[in-house]
């Protein structure tokens, strides 16, 4: 296995340093990392604006320069839209985009939490799944003719049980569509990591690498950054190891199943950004 990052590791130095995104390929290559992964590429926030593809042919041509590896390109979507062909569409931009920074991988949200669930009470997740499995799959298709690979994250509370996963992966039921495995959010569906990942490992394309305090429902909600999982227990994002996600075991059910791709180090801790990415790579030295 290889060691990555993504640019949304390094969140808070983009935003407090607006320093752009060749700076923080020259960090990421001078901590360690293997190679680097993006999530959408123009972020106001960050000070970056301008053409995606320009940026992102940009981008490509100083990671080689440096020699790091470009793992992934990272998008939102929701298919439960009132119009699912415009994400269709918006996606392909994405996948020329993802082209352009010579990325291998683009992982796509599938849905979010819809109003349908307010409204229509017998509405569930099987019935989403048969609704945009075939707008993801005209997706896949489109990134298999450029050589892209697509796949899902368990991420966003609505697609993040493993067992919803696997059903939506197994739904569109196509070669080229597989599995971002983020080992920490299944903590946000109240999956024990380890057998979550587990079930993940067989289709997996990617994986994201993550740690969570937790604490339980039964005592008050802490102040600050904390998230409320879906059974009412509360997580907020940590330095890899210092939390409740059983790395090891995750990686170990990883390799088990044969796994040997990049595991890419996603940061969403309150620590000090810069040193606790530092410590990231470090701990998961030690352990890989």
């Amino acid at each position: 296995m290889k060691i990555g990052i993504s640019s949304y590791s390094f969140s808070k130095h983009l935003t407090t340093a607006k320093c752009g995104y060749i700076e923080i390929c020259d960090l990421a290559k001078k901590m360690g990392y293997d190679g680097i992964e993006f999530i959408d590429l123009i972020n106001e926030d960050w000070g970056i604006t301008g053409d995606p593809i320009e940026i992102a042919k940009e981008i490509n041509a100083h990671c080689k320069k440096i020699g790091l590896d470009i793992i992934a390109y990272t998008v939102g979507a929701n298919f439960l839209h009132p119009n699912p062909e415009e994400q269709v569409e918006k996606l392909k931009k994405c996948i020329d985009i993802c082209e352009a920074l010579g990325a291998p991988i683009m992982r796509h949200d599938a849905a979010s939490n819809p109003e349908k669930f307010r409204k229509e009470p017998l509405y569930n997740y099987r019935t989403a799944i048969k609704e945009i499995a075939p707008y993801i799959r005209k997706v896949t298709e489109y990134a298999a003719k450029k050589g892209i690979k697509t796949c899902v994250e368990n991420h966003g509370f609505f697609f993040q049980d493993p067992k919803r996963v696997e059903e939506l992966i197994l739904a569109v039921n196509h070669e080229n569509y597989g599995w971002l495995c983020d080992i920490g959010n299944f903590l946000c569906a109240d999956s024990e990591p380890s057998h979550a990942t587990s079930i993940a490992a067989p289709y997996a394309f990617h994986i994201h690498v993550k740690d969570f305090i937790f604490k339980p429902g039964t005592e008050q909600k802490p102040s600050g950054e904390w998230i409320t999982t879906n059974c009412g227990n509360y997580i907020r994002g940590t330095i890899i190891g210092h939390g409740a996600v059983p790395v090891q075991a995750c990686i170990n059910a990883l390799k088990k199943a044969g796994y040997d791709g990049y595991i890419s180090v996603e940061f969403e801790g309150i620590e000090e950004n810069l040193p606790s990415l530092k410590m990231n790579i470090e701990f998961l030295h030690s352990i890989i």
